[in-house]
């Protein structure tokens, strides 16, 4: 058995053998400072949450129209052009969100996230159009989906404390 085999196997023993700690104990990290303010309410964020639903559905659509058989080649989609636009203008509004929480001071990380799916939206739209089998093309669809419901949920999530 290698080193770290044998490593992770007495991890796990001793995890597994550890006492639990008291149920009236205060947690070790408490995070300091107070939740910001939702921005889900306001205009461009909703905008946002908005054209991002709608994408998801379509790529799902995508998705469900494509062959059955993995190793056929890839179909071409349907609107691709206008939807290629819709992306590209969906990454340009997440990136204002990123810009306008910045000036506003915001220490949480939504405003990050936003910059992040702004560059990814459009390699993951590369990765569509790139691909050369109904595998490919179904992972790339797949990886969008992910990333638009990400888009969602990061803007009409509870805000959080900064870390």
């Amino acid at each position: 058995m290698s080193c770290d085999a044998v490593a992770f196997s007495a991890m796990l023993w001793l995890a597994s053998t550890a006492s639990a700690a008291p149920v009236d104990q205060a947690p070790a990290i408490v995070q300091p400072g107070q939740a910001p303010p939702s921005v889900a309410g306001e205009p461009l964020f909703a905008e946002i949450v908005k054209r991002a639903g709608a994408l998801k559905t379509r790529v799902e659509g995508y998705r469900e129209a494509l062959p059955k058989d993995p190793a056929a080649a890839a179909a071409p989609l349907p609107g691709f052009a206008a939807f290629k636009a819709e992306i590209e203008a969906l990454s340009a509004l997440d990136m204002k969100g990123h810009v306008t929480l910045k000036q506003r001071g915001a220490v949480d990380d939504l405003k990050c996230i936003l910059r992040g799916i702004s560059q990814d939206l459009p390699e993951k739209l590369t990765a569509m159009a790139d691909a050369k089998t109904v595998k490919t093309q179904d992972q790339a669809l797949r990886d969008m989906v992910y990333l638009l419901n990400d888009n969602v949920e990061v803007i009409t999530a509870p805000p959080q404390p900064a870390a």
